[in-house]
């Protein structure tokens, strides 16, 4: 089994909306004849949303990679155990006393691996007459109990507390893509709301105590060209007459803010996990403010396609001040 390697581009992927957003400020002790420089705004909340997002789609990977090896997908009679599709998945403990009745637990033991340390649960069972994973149209629930992401490099962190519903749109599991290999592509969707439930936002606290309301609706497929399983992501929710939101809600500077996705969001292991194409409209709905980040450009800026073996050079930041447009590259490196 390839799993050592496939477990590094699942792993990686989580970091693929980590980027390093840093906000612009003005140099201070300028004089006043001197012409102020033009200052990129805050971009704590796309950088929270980034970064919320990427660890949920760890987290969803974990569950896609046990359960696709488990009971629950309709592989055999055994219990699962912490290993998935691809291997062991570090820092995890799988409970399956109660998978008879379809439910597994994970539960994360606060291990250090690549740079972050998970601790919490994660309760996840089969919804609304779901009897197998495996099959088109199947629904698990998902429960976050304080499930707390820390960067061990300077102790920030995320911690998720709510429910979430993973719908599996095209049937089959990451067996039948990575091992079996039946599979193109497998895709599925993640929602605050399902049918026969009533959708409630995930709530996020971050390391300075303060918390952040996410509604969380996208659209993901999984391909695994040349053995690297990569990841194109599109939004599907709705709020505020604006479609295609990948998420929307409170940041936790109080604000209500929508996250559109206009180009689909795609990354995998190639470029350390840097988002190689994708278009993201962060609109500031209480400050009636916007910004545009590009995924994928080159040093000036320019959208680009890039080979197997290439990287783009990072991503772009487009937005107004006064009616006047302004525009920042920054370099993923």
């Amino acid at each position: 089994m390839k799993g050592k390697s496939v477990l590094y581009s699942i792993t990686a992927i989580g970091f693929a909306g980590m980027l390093i957003f840093s906000s612009c400020k003005k140099k201070e002790d300028k004089k006043d004849d001197e012409t102020p420089e033009v200052v990129a705004p805050s971009t704590e909340s796309g950088a929270d949303n980034r970064d919320a997002q990427s660890e949920n789609d760890v987290a969803i990977g974990d569950i896609n990679d046990v359960i696709g090896n488990s009971r629950l997908a309709g592989r055999g009679t055994e219990a699962s155990g912490t290993q998935g599709v691809t291997g062991d998945i570090c820092g995890l403990t799988v409970d399956s006393i109660d998978i008879a009745n379809g439910a597994i637990t994970f539960s994360y033991t606060g291990v250090s691996c690549n740079n972050r340390t998970r601790t919490g649960v994660i309760k996840v069972s089969l919804f609304n007459g779901t009897t197998k994973w495996r099959n088109t149209g199947a629904v698990l629930k998902i429960e976050y109990l304080n499930y707390k992401v820390t960067r061990t490099s300077d102790k920030k962190s995320i911690t998720f507390n709510g429910i979430q519903y993973l719908s599996n749109v095209s049937g089959g599991t990451w067996w039948d893509l990575i091992i079996l290999k039946t599979k193109t592509s497998l895709v599925s969707t993640i929602s605050t709301g399902a049918v026969g439930a009533s959708s409630t936002p995930l709530v996020l606290t971050f390391s300075d105590g303060k918390t952040a309301t996410y509604n969380i609706n996208r659209r993901i497929t999984y391909t695994y060209p040349n053995n690297i399983i990569t990841l194109t992501a599109e939004g599907m929710g709705m709020y505020s007459g604006i479609s295609n939101l990948e998420n929307y809600g409170t940041a936790r500077n109080g604000d209500v803010f929508t996250s559109q996705v206009t180009v689909p969001i795609v990354w995998n292991i190639t470029c350390g996990g840097a988002v190689l194409k994708g278009e993201v409209n962060l609109k500031n709905i209480t400050n009636l403010a916007s910004m545009k980040f590009t995924y994928g450009v080159d040093v000036n800026g320019n959208p680009v396609t890039v080979g197997q073996n290439d990287c783009p050079y990072g991503w772009k930041l487009d937005w107004s001040v006064s009616g006047q447009s302004h525009s920042k590259v920054f370099g993923y490196y």
